[in-house]
Parts: C-alpha cells; structure tokens; sequence
C-alpha cells in the first residue's frame, strides 16, 4: 500500500454528520531452563498513554514537517510482544490446531514453485479448493529462506503490528498524540487481536493491516488509497469481497459532498468485492476442490439459525463494543465495515463462529478502533456536554480497559515465568519426531504436525485414504491410544506397524516392509 504509511501534507477535515446524527492439547511444562524476564512493553505504554489521555481533547495541532514516531514505536512494542507468545508457545510444543500445518504446507508449495496443496485437507488436496487464500503465497521467499513454521508465526506478528499504525496515526491526528496512543495501546491489547496471535496462524492476518490502512485513508479523504487498500482482501479468503464493497460504500457515503466524482469508483469497487465473492465461492473454489464443491455451504443453515443462541451472539456483540469503544463507535458510520463478518459468523450454523474465541474477531479490531475514533471526533462537537465529557475521557477509557483484561488474556503469559521453559517432556518428544527422516510420509494427529511439516509429507490422522504413511507419530500425553499398534492395523489393515519409539508423551510408529 504505497502511500499509506509516509506522512504526507494532511488533507482537509472529513465531512462531519450533524451532531445527534461497532480443539487443543493440553498446556505442559516444566523447570528446565533460566527465568525470563517478564516482557511489559506494551503495558508501559498503556500506562504513559492512560496517564496523560485524560486531559481534554482540544484541537491536535497539525504539522506537516514533523514524524510522530510513538505510532511506529508501539508498533515496534506489539511486534516483540506478539513474536515472543506465538513463539514461546510453539516452542513449548503448544500447537492449538491443525491450521499451522495446513499454512505451511501450502506456503512450502508455493516457495518450490509447486501447486498449493496441504495433504492434511487430504492426499494430494490444493488449499485454493478450501479457503481461496493466494495472498499467502506472499510468505513465500521468507519461507524459503527460513523454512520453518516460525516464520508463519513472526510473519503473522509483523502484520498484526503493521496495523497498528494506522490506527495510532488516525487516532493521534484527529485527537492529538495522548488519546490517540491511547486508542492505539486499546487497539493493540485488544482481545480480538490477542486471541488471534495465540491461536497458530491464519489467513486474515493480511486483512486485518489492509483493513486499517483503507480506514485509515477514509479519514483523511484519501479515497483512492482507501479503495486501492480495500481491494486485495478479495485474495485474502473468499468471504473478504463483501467487505471490499463495505468499505466502498463508507467510501461513497464519505466523499459524496467533498469529491462527487469518487462516488462512481466507490460504487464500482463495490459491485467488483460483490462479484469477486461470487465468482470465488461458485466457480474458483469447485474448480480447486476434488469433489466440485464449496465445503463451507453446509455451515450455513436454516431460517432459525440467526436466532439460534442469541444469548451467545449477544454476548460476543457486547464484547465488541462495550470494552473496545465503550458503544460510542454506533455513531460512526465506518461501523458498517464489520457487518459482513458479523453477518456471516452469526448467519452460520457452526457455534464456533458466534463466540468470543479464536480468531474470528480479529478483523473486526480496527474497524471498531477506528469507528471509534471517527465518534469521539464527532462527539466532541456535540452541543450536548455530556457527550463531549464521555467523548474526551473514553480513549483513557478504552487503553485502561484493555490492559486491565491482558491479565486474562494471551500477552499476560508473557509474565510469567514458566512461559519461557522448555520441559524435559517437550524435549523429548522432539529428540523422537526428529527421528523421523526428511521426506518420510507421516499420518499425525495435531501435536507432532507443525514439528514435521517443513521437511516432510505429513497427513491428517484418519485423513490418508489411499496412502500407506511410513511413519504415524501421535500425541499419546491423555492416554487416548492405549494399543497404539492396533490402531495402526485399523487404520491401515494391510500394513504392519511396529513401536519405533515412544518420548514425552508422543508415540512414533514405524511401517514394517
């Protein structure tokens, strides 16, 4: 997004509406190494943001000649601090799902000029036939430098922090430096954000800085940038097309008066993200999928799936709005960006979408920082008193409220201790998993993937129809597999494995010739 993060001569104030007008193992460790000293960067800055945000909002003056560093530092502060918890966690053998192991496979694909396809979906399955994702293919030349599923992990750190500067920026130059770090320190600690960086990797890790930088460009009337950041999250997943033309249309709303002659590019950027969902859900993804198909339509159910669990869906509205803009972001009209998320995640007949957990909200964090800071603009011009206090003292608000909840949430493990051992357990499952040769075939379940998939070909358990797998390592820590070798024999009748070696909790089976 060239453009989006040089300082530029500000432009002209937007046009204001009239006053009155948001699946895992088990942790394990032990002492077996040093303490770390805790990382608190990010809350150090909370707490300098908080101390000062209290002050009134008065007009931020408006410079043309001087960088505003803080929003590149806090970025720089939430790079360590989301690097360190996915790291440490994969290092601890901590891995939540199957998700990192399906990434790297398919980003393995692209850095050898391959076809993407992740066995664990399925022998010889393309990841274009799941999720229609291609922008990971942008991890590709790291990956080949650093073959590792870290590097997905520090990838994801890096683009999580990235948008946090536009929304620092935006906020910092509409409301002045102390409220807006304020918004961006809320912004960073965010638990959509959080939950996200803890749980491996995905996809919306490039959508969640495209997103920010379009809103942010909506602020400054810089239309063009706004639509030309909106428009690659029709490569980010299939979904995403619907929020191109979201924003598009916050692009039409915003610009009608100042630029009339943005108004038909909005529109047409618009009907393009429509279309593109269209075109990706009937045609490119059956094209890539074995069975002709979009897996993902039998999540969708009946008339009464929107009222199903609407305690649920209530709950998780609440905690979108309440903590991250305390509900003054309903008066921004940027809001509208987060409907289609919210639209299909309620819609689905999949109760894990309607929750608080994983990493279904993380889209949605800049949007509401961001709608947040175009309400507390607007409301600080508010005739009525009350609205202009509550205005002016919700960015503390906000940064006090997201660092009093990072105690319950990932970024507080970074305090403790513990996080920063590798137990002799987890050593030992790794001295057994490299046992296993490079380019061997493997069936796992999830605690062995993520340490095989950079050098071998690894299958999902239960998912390798029509392959007899060399090897089959299983994470055994809860006892599940109590006669390891007769799964193997129900699992692959005409093969006959044998015990190749057991350690930390992981079972290694070897296929007898």
């Amino acid at each position: 997004m060239p453009g989006a993060l040089v300082a530029a001569p500000e432009a002209p104030a937007s046009d204001v509406p009239a006053p009155d007008a948001p699946t895992s193992d088990d942790p394990t460790s032990d002492a077996s190494a040093p303490d770390a000293p805790p990382a608190l960067a990010p809350a150090a800055v909370a707490v300098a943001a908080v101390a000062v945000a209290e002050k009134p909002l008065a007009a931020p003056a408006r410079t043309t000649r001087q960088r505003d560093w803080y929003p590149y530092l806090l970025a720089l502060a939430l790079f360590a601090a989301y690097t360190a918890i996915s790291v440490l966690r994969f290092r601890r053998m901590e891995t939540l799902s199957w998700d990192l192991g399906i990434f790297e496979q398919a980003v393995r694909a692209y850095a050898h000029l391959q076809a993407p396809v992740a066995d664990l979906k399925g022998p010889g399955a393309l990841v274009l036939g799941d999720h229609f994702s291609p922008v990971t293919a942008l991890l590709a030349p790291a990956y080949r430098l650093f073959p590792s599923p870290v590097t997905l992990l520090v990838a994801q750190a890096a683009l999580f922090a990235l948008s946090a500067i536009p929304v620092t920026r935006a906020a910092t130059r509409l409301l002045g430096r102390a409220p807006g770090l304020a918004i961006g320190v809320g912004y960073g600690l965010s638990w959509g954000v959080q939950r996200a960086v803890d749980f491996d990797f995905h996809e919306i890790a490039f959508a969640v800085p495209l997103i920010a930088f379009s809103l942010e460009a909506i602020l400054r009337q810089r239309w063009r940038t706004a639509l030309f950041c909106a428009l690659p999250l029709v490569l980010v997943k299939e979904d995403l097309g619907v929020t191109v033309a979201a924003l598009a249309v916050i692009v039409a709303l915003r610009a009608r008066r100042v630029s009339p002659r943005t108004v038909p590019y909005a529109i047409g950027a618009a009907a393009f993200g429509v279309a593109a969902t269209l075109l990706t859900l009937t045609v490119l993804i059956p094209a890539f999928n074995t069975t002709g198909a979009y897996d993902y339509w039998t999540k969708v159910g009946g008339d009464s799936t929107l009222t199903a669990a609407v305690d649920v869906k209530l709950f998780t509205l609440a905690w979108l709005l309440i903590p991250t803009t305390g509900l003054l972001a309903l008066r921004s009209p940027l809001l509208l960006a987060a409907a289609p998320t919210l639209g299909w995640r309620f819609l689905s007949a999949d109760d894990h979408y309607w929750s608080t957990e994983w990493h279904y909200s993380a889209v949605l964090m800049p949007v509401l920082a961001l709608a947040l800071v175009d309400a507390v603009d607007i409301s600080r011009r508010s005739p009525r008193m009350w609205l202009r206090a509550y205005a002016i003292r919700l960015p503390a608000c906000v940064a006090t409220a997201a660092v009093a909840l990072t105690t319950t949430l990932p970024l507080s493990a970074l305090t403790e201790s513990a996080t920063y051992r590798k137990s002799a357990q987890v050593r030992q499952a790794e001295a057994l998993l490299d046992g296993i040769p490079d380019d061997a075939t493997v069936e796992a379940n999830i605690g062995p993937i993520s340490r095989l998939t950079s050098r071998c070909r690894v299958f999902w358990i239960t998912g390798a129809e029509g392959e007899t797998p060399d090897f089959i390592a299983l994470d055994n820590r809860d006892g599940q597999y109590r006669n390891p070798v007769g799964y193997a024999k129900h699992l692959h009748p005409d093969a006959r494995y044998s015990v190749a070696g057991t350690g930390g909790g992981y079972i290694v089976l070897k296929r007898r010739v």
